[in-house]
């Protein structure tokens, strides 16, 4: 392991996490400073001097790894990674502890870490007294997190080169990373453009369609990171417009959908989206789950109206699937089958390449294949046939590794609720805590619903979430590898 190379990275990130301080910080000025009503907010100094914390440990890390080759091997791009998650936490929560809008720095990193993982499960009970320059950094954080803040840095930094592929390969979540470039800051900048212009377009869009500005953006940052963090206490219920429920979800399936496709679709295959077996598949189970809960509902005379049952079944679905989180209605009072079909959504997740968490539309494709393979092998067993996406084949070792990816997810799934559940939350609260923190969703049932935040879970319990927050967002590997010793051995 090269420690230099990756102390002075390690600082990087930390300077990179400093100066996106100042984004929120001209929030704050502009209203603890030019809003006469809003003065009595008081998020200036705190954001200003975690900026300053962020920043200064920053300059001596990289300061003290400066003389390191700017090589980056297998394992220290797993390092950088699993370290640089954790690292971004600590120095993201500074800014929610010290403007006193949680009573800890465990409620802290715990908010800090479900905003850069993308989760969107939160601690805060009362959203809107919290200082509006503290809720721009909780939605920039989700922004941030999105496409990936070390991706960021590939993009930014020229002297990474070629050492930027490990990188940009163990952050990228699905089950492989798509190079669009032979040049891998070229990729990462690719990505990032994409990710820029449609946030910059909802935004737009949202202000148009009667948001303040201020909301407009908090809430495009979060749409298309698949965060589901809102200035609102009752998120985008609040606003209670159909054209704003119809954008946020057009803008969360394109979230939702891999980076990729747009690249090529710019470069001159105008079908790629439509012939992606992967998407094709994606919105399948995005209009069954709308179906099937819409049925549930009016069967139950949830509504009246079936465009009101198709409205809210239709935002949750997408929300949950694409791991975005964001509410409209309280899922946790629907009837039993449509709370289970919105507990399944828990663990799909978007396609390989987006923003959004969970298992992943490809892998469950891989597994599926899998299991139906498997079965015609018992039936003849002298039958070869190998796995195709698309036509795209999967390869055996790919295979292995979805397998894998799967059985660890529902080991830490089993292991984690039994670990909750000894902590004293009951059971369905405590399976759908780690489902939904593992997957990257937000909300999940019971004592950590919807409208329930994650308060009054034991702060061990607290800090065990925080870790599945980045397991999930890190996609299992990266993180468990930190905790083997052949990593760190010098050779």
């Amino acid at each position: 392991m090269k420690v230099r190379i990756l102390i002075k990275l390690l600082g990087i990130i930390a300077i990179v996490v400093g100066v996106s301080m100042v984004f929120p910080l001209l929030w704050s000025v502009y209203y603890c400073f030019l809003v006469e009503e809003s003065q009595q907010e008081n998020d200036f100094f705190p954001i200003l001097i975690s900026s300053g914390i962020s920043l200064g440990l920053g300059f001596v890390l990289f300061i003290t790894g400066q003389k390191s080759s700017s090589e980056v091997l297998r394992r220290e791009g797993l390092a950088i990674v699993g370290i640089g998650w954790l690292l971004v936490a600590a120095l993201g929560a500074l800014p929610f502890y010290l403007s006193n809008s949680v009573d800890n720095y465990i409620d802290a990193y715990f908010e800090s870490m479900s905003g850069f993982t993308t989760t969107g499960s939160t601690i805060l009970k009362d959203i809107e007294a919290t200082p509006r320059g503290i809720l721009m950094w909780r939605s920039f954080i989700q922004w941030l997190g999105g496409m990936g803040i070390v991706v960021l840095f590939v993009a930014i930094l020229p002297f990474l080169r070629a050492s930027g592929k490990q990188l940009l390969y163990n952050e990228v979540p699905g089950p492989k990373s798509e190079t669009l470039s032979p040049r891998i800051r070229d990729t990462a900048i690719v990505l990032w453009g994409f990710y820029l212009t449609f946030s910059v377009i909802l935004t737009l869009l949202l202000w148009i369609q009667g948001m303040t500005f201020y909301d407009a953006v908090c809430h495009a940052c979060t749409t298309m990171s698949t965060g589901g963090f809102s200035p609102k206490n009752s998120s985008i219920g609040h606003y209670d417009s159909l054209l704003i429920e119809i954008t946020i979800i057009v803008f969360m399936v394109i979230a939702g959908t891999s980076f990729g496709l747009y690249y090529r679709t710019i470069k001159g295959e105008w079908t790629a989206i439509f012939k992606d077996a992967e998407w094709r598949f994606y919105i399948l189970i995005l209009v069954v789950a709308t179906g099937l809960i819409v049925f549930d509902l009016k069967m139950n005379g949830n509504y009246d109206s079936m465009g009101s049952a198709i409205r809210d079944a239709g935002f949750q679905s997408v929300s949950i699937t694409t791991t975005t989180g964001f509410g409209t209605q309280d899922f946790d009072n629907w009837p039993s089958l449509s709370r289970c079909v919105m507990v399944v959504l828990f663990f799909v997740g978007g396609c390989a390449g987006s923003t959004s968490g969970g298992i992943k539309i490809v892998r469950i494709l891989v597994i599926i294949k899998n299991a139906v393979h498997a079965t015609e092998h018992a039936i003849r067993p002298h039958t070869v046939r190998a796995i195709r996406v698309g036509k795209t084949v999967v390869e055996p070792e790919v295979k292995q590794k979805i397998l894998a990816f799967f059985t660890i997810i529902m080991g830490t799934m089993v292991l984690g609720t039994l670990a909750l559940a000894a902590l004293g939350l009951e059971p369905i609260s405590a399976l759908t805590a780690v489902a939904t923190t593992l997957n990257n969703i937000g909300p999940g049932l019971e004592a950590v619903g919807a409208a329930e935040p994650f308060t009054d879970v034991h702060p061990l319990g607290k800090v065990l979430l925080s870790l599945f927050m980045v397991v999930g967002r890190l996609e299992v590997f990266v993180i468990v590898v930190l905790f083997s010793p052949r990593l760190w051995r010098s050779t």
